[in-house]
């Protein structure tokens, strides 16, 4: 596929104009394109008891929750994201190197991303809906505006490790293997990079003010860049570093603090305005002392309305943190690997998504499992919760993505 004519000038400034911050698409009809997906409505499902935080196999194996059941995809479904405006698509992309976007309501395929060469890791909706990015782990991204279901725009890259649009503008942030940073205004394709220290750039995330992003290196530093001047403002290396690779990234709403995670076992809370490690927190919870390696931080995340941080573990706890006093206030513990975890939107809940294929469903307050949802025969591998907190998106490694209805208690 011919790449995109970009200039990758570090020094040349991205300016962003009025009109990337205005126009704003709302779905309407899209038609039929003759392409539908095979998707699967499961009625009259008997919830039945919503069972412990322990699981129970032989239900797993019985039950399935699901309200829709898409499965286009051939291989395991590596990644899911809703349109931001209406919640009414979904993206997914999977292991059989294929991307689709699809009608949340009935799972009809409102289009396929075509072109992709490997795996495609890394899906997402622009901040109004208007466009699409797929990415696959070669380095081929490829977005496409959503009406026309025309590409607008292509880059090939070194392998891709994550991707991530701007707030307010149609800006693609990405970070790649080599550890280089990219930038590119869509669809006109303006360029700007940020250097690598020799590291992998393994996970960003941008600032709430959309002028700062943190990222995430292997050999675990952080970084803060300026995105109009293309530099760093921190670099945390060295004795405030992790010792592991940075896995899993967050920024709080105060545009100020970031929560990083570790395959060292570990999690730092910083300030971006200092630069400063506020806390460390071992977040790992290894309990059986055998001497196997500390299980690695999968997934961090501030609650949206209280000062609270979730963090994940492939040991299976979820910890909730008091960042007043940086203690744990509980620990709510999974029969297996946790590998994403979602704040409920209006209410102190949090979503995990777990290796043993089960969606639970936990109070903060009380550590207490409310809910858990069953239907995948494979781990769960990425997770997407709507805006109104009505429904969830799971994607798995059964190869399907799944749409789960929520009714949340105290909601």
């Amino acid at each position: 596929m011919d790449q995109q004519e970009t200039s990758a000038n570090p020094d040349e400034e991205i300016e962003f104009l009025e009109d990337d911050f205005e126009e704003v698409v709302d779905f309407g009809d899209e038609g039929d394109n003759g392409e539908d997906g095979l998707a699967i409505g499961i009625e009259d499902v008997d919830v039945g008891d919503e069972g412990d935080a322990n699981g129970d196999m032989d239900a797993k194996d019985e039950k399935d929750d699901a309200e829709l059941c898409y499965m286009k995809h051939t291989a395991s479904v590596f990644s899911v994201s809703l349109d931001p405006v209406n919640n009414s698509m979904a993206v997914t992309g999977g292991e059989d190197d294929k991307a689709y976007v699809w009608r949340i309501q009935d799972g009809e395929t409102h289009m396929e991303c075509l072109g992709h060469k490997d795996s495609v890791t890394c899906t997402a909706f622009s901040h109004d809906s208007k466009f699409v990015a797929t990415g696959d782990m070669s380095g081929l991204i490829l977005v496409w505006d959503v009406a026309t279901k025309k590409q607008v725009w292509n880059f090939e890259t070194t392998d891709l490790e994550w991707l991530e649009w701007h707030k307010e503008a149609h800006v693609l942030l990405s970070g790649t293997v080599d550890g280089s940073v990219w930038m590119w205004k869509v669809p006109s394709g303006d360029c700007k990079t940020f250097q690598s220290h020799g590291c992998r750039s393994t996970c960003g995330v941008l600032m709430k003010d959309g002028k700062r992003a943190t990222v995430g290196y292997e050999d675990g530093s952080l970084k803060l860049w300026d995105l109009r001047q293309g530099i760093h403002t921190f670099h945390l290396s060295d004795g405030t570093a992790h010792q592991g690779s940075i896995t899993c990234i967050d920024g709080n709403r105060d545009n100020v603090l970031v929560a990083t995670g570790s395959e060292d076992s570990t999690v730092k809370i910083v300030n971006t305005n200092t630069g400063k490690v506020l806390s460390t927190l071992a977040a790992g919870f290894q309990e059986n002392g055998n001497g196997d390696s500390p299980p690695s931080i999968e997934a961090v995340g501030f609650s949206p309305h209280q000062p609270m941080l979730a963090t994940a573990s492939l040991s299976g706890v979820l910890g909730v943190w008091d960042l007043s006093s940086n203690r744990l206030r509980q620990q709510c513990k999974h029969p297996g690997g946790i590998v994403r975890l979602k704040w409920d939107s209006a209410a102190p809940l949090i979503y995990t998504g777990c290796l043993d294929g089960i969606i639970r469903l936990w109070d903060s307050r009380s550590g207490n499992c409310e809910r858990e949802w069953y239907g995948h025969s494979g781990e769960i591998l990425d997770l997407a919760v709507a805006r109104d907190g009505n429904f969830l998106v799971t994607g798995s490694g059964d190869g399907t993505a799944r749409v789960f209805t929520v009714q949340t208690p105290g909601r």
